[in-house]
């Protein structure tokens, strides 16, 4: 995967098992997108992806899950058309947030890349990479589907929990 030159001992790891499918391991990378990383840490710390679904699958593309019941606060997206330099390139085994025609929309989804997609290098916050369990996202993205990609079957994030390492992480900023 070629996001092993952001990877370093001290960075959180996550750990995502998804219901009957397995864990997939993700190491996240404060340098590269801070705000967007202590977002995602707020949010895994207070449980909030547990019992969430993967609710949009595209083969060859990704997978995208986090889409809660609750109203979020936004926080404004890093990524180059926003004027943040953000270099990770989303390819195979990336993590980024989802986020509507406004670049300062991200709130809590996310979607990890299937395969890359160089298209949207510089349009969303790329933020961390899957560090094992890259067969759990091969067989989500083979799930049946229908034509808008939701899964016919919900496919569960079961829990999604968050290892500091010792370091801690401040409140993301919000918009």
């Amino acid at each position: 995967m070629s996001f092993a030159a952001y990877q370093k001992p001290n960075h959180p790891i996550v750990t995502l098992k998804v219901k009957n499918m397995g864990t997939i391991t993700i190491e996240l990378f404060p340098e590269v997108a801070p705000n967007t990383v202590n977002n995602f840490i707020a949010l895994a710390t207070r449980n909030f992806y547990d019992g969430l679904t993967f609710h949009r699958i595209i083969p060859g593309f990704m997978i995208q899950g986090g889409w809660g019941k609750e109203s979020l606060r936004p926080i404004k997206g890093e990524f180059a058309s926003n004027g943040f330099n953000n270099d990770l390139r989303h390819t195979r085994g990336v993590i980024s947030m989802a986020r509507t025609g406004d670049p300062n929309s991200q709130t809590s989804q996310f979607f990890i890349m299937h395969q890359k997609a160089p298209h949207l290098d510089g349009q969303y916050a790329a933020f961390g990479g899957v560090i094992s369990g890259i067969e759990v996202v091969d067989a989500i993205v083979g799930q049946p589907r229908d034509h808008q990609d939701r899964p016919y079957q919900d496919i569960v994030i079961e829990s999604l929990s968050v290892d500091l390492k010792g370091q801690t992480y401040p409140k993301p900023m919000t918009l």
